[in-house]
């Protein structure tokens, strides 16, 4: 009976995994799209069955090492004091594709994710693999928060909940803001955007840009919702902020558009053969890169949940190998870990355990 009961709630926490990476779908067609779907300007791509049962399959039968860390993973904490008193452009990266950044005067969040497990239900599904550097009762008031789009692991209800009063706008793909305001977020401080939609917020300005992706929480939802990335323009530096997608030619469009950047918040991790489309590769994490015409890449979307069949310090390892050899410098701080943008932050390869 123990065993049986292992099994099971390794097959459920298995299901729970490829349920935060794919939603649900029972279709593997490309999307035939309507007036309420969303599509990708390139590669039309929905997760069908065959492709969560493939996941599903390869995550339980993995002989990968190190799918998860064997030791405590490095974090520096974080303290309200400490923020209380920056001055300066910095980004501290939170966990998986969480950043905080201070642009001039404002402080901004990108996909908030502080819950325990990436998951429809906190009991179960993939767990963090270290904490976050600080809580949320301890952040500033944050000005504004970018969502890039609906996945359990990029739009946390209970992280949306505690954070909410103390956030002035959420910026939301289209048709996301009433996900938010049925979780209680008042509708005065949502702004919807679709893609190439600029808005203002204080002395900086957002674009809401495409990326190379989809969208679902469930099996009744697939792509009714906009993904994307954001491009912020401060007076002081330029980021961009990929959320999540595969490779496209968008990143040049960006690039030339709205380049170059300061840092390129590029998402680095959660990649397989079987969904090549809808995550970067580390090679192309570095011609993102490129294409963007960035001065640096800080790598996001690793190193905090096991989501695909790679080591967990794979993504990291390889972008920082191929940026060495094709010129791009990449930053890599730890958990909590203060970066001032602009300023020199040699890569100590933490993640090598």
């Amino acid at each position: 009976m123990r065993n049986f009961r292992c099994s099971r709630t390794l097959f459920s926490s298995l299901s729970l995994s490829v349920l935060a990476l794919f939603g649900c779908s029972a279709s593997g067609q490309d999307i035939h799209t309507s007036p309420s779907e969303f599509a990708n300007t390139e590669v039309q791509y929905q997760p069908g069955f065959s492709t969560y049962v493939t996941a599903f399959w390869n995550m339980l039968t993995s002989d990968v090492a190190d799918l998860t860390p064997a030791a405590p993973i490095p974090l520096m904490p974080m303290t309200s004091q400490q923020l209380a008193h920056e001055d300066k452009d910095v980004i501290y990266r939170l966990g998986h594709s969480t950043v905080l950044m201070k642009l001039g005067k404002q402080w901004i969040l990108t996909d908030p994710m502080f819950s325990q497990h990436a998951s429809p239900v906190q009991w179960m599904g993939p767990e963090r693999f270290h904490p976050a550097p600080i809580a949320i009762k301890d952040l500033p008031e944050i000005d504004m928060v970018l969502i890039s789009h609906n996945h359990f692991d990029h739009l946390d209800e209970d992280s949306i909940v505690r954070l909410a009063p103390k956030v002035k706008q959420f910026l939301v793909p289209a048709q996301i803001g009433k996900i938010l305001t049925d979780w209680g977020v008042a509708e005065n401080k949502i702004q919807a955007l679709n893609w190439w939609n600029t808005t203002q917020v204080g002395e900086t300005q957002l674009i809401f840009t495409p990326s190379q992706h989809y969208s679902g929480r469930g099996m009744t939802d697939q792509n009714e919702t906009l993904w994307g990335g954001w491009v912020i323009l401060a007076p002081t530096h330029r980021i961009y902020f990929s959320g999540d997608s595969g490779y496209f030619h968008g990143f040049k469009q960006i690039g030339d558009q709205y380049g170059p950047f300061d840092v390129a918040l590029l998402e680095d991790g959660q990649y397989n053969h079987s969904w090549p489309a809808i995550h970067l590769f580390p090679d192309e994490v570095v011609q993102a890169t490129l294409d963007l015409k960035s001065k640096v890449v800080l790598p996001v979307h690793n190193s905090t949940f096991k989501l695909a069949n790679h080591s967990w310090n794979e993504p990291l390892e390889q972008v920082y190998q191929i940026s060495q050899q094709r010129g791009v410098t990449m930053v890599a701080p730890e958990f909590g870990q203060r970066y001032e943008i602009g300023q020199p932050l040699p890569v100590r390869r933490w993640w090598a355990q």
